[in-house]
């Protein structure tokens, strides 16, 4: 029963260093991750402290909006603020909590 419980705790202990340990990153950290890399990562708990070419992520969220100056201007002024842009158009935007929550003076959401 000793040796169990022995076993037990030497488990658990090794599974909190593991948690405790930051992700490995194999890819270069100025690239960006892609979108599903982007949703898997924030599922899996971690948090990206990345910084992203703010530019790209506008362009690519704002590339099928009607008034396309205006989308990449507020775009990029919270992409700016929060370090990160949902993926796709429109929507998602659960995957960027700051980004949902930034609004106008109006209260109207400020972001794309």
């Amino acid at each position: 029963m000793k040796l169990f419980a022995l076993f037990l705790i030497v488990f658990l202990l090794l599974q909190v260093f593991a948690e405790a340990l930051p992700p490995s990153d194999d890819q270069d950290s100025s690239e960006l991750m892609d979108d599903a890399g982007i949703e898997a990562s924030l599922r899996k708990g971690y948090h990206l402290n990345k910084k992203i070419n703010c530019s790209y992520a506008c362009a690519r969220r704002c590339r099928k909006s009607s008034r396309k100056n205006v989308c990449h201007r507020a775009c990029k002024t919270c992409c700016a603020r929060c370090h990160c842009v949902p993926p796709g158009t429109y929507g998602n935007k659960s995957v960027c909590p700051c980004y949902a929550k930034l609004t106008t003076h109006r209260h109207q959401p400020k972001c794309p």
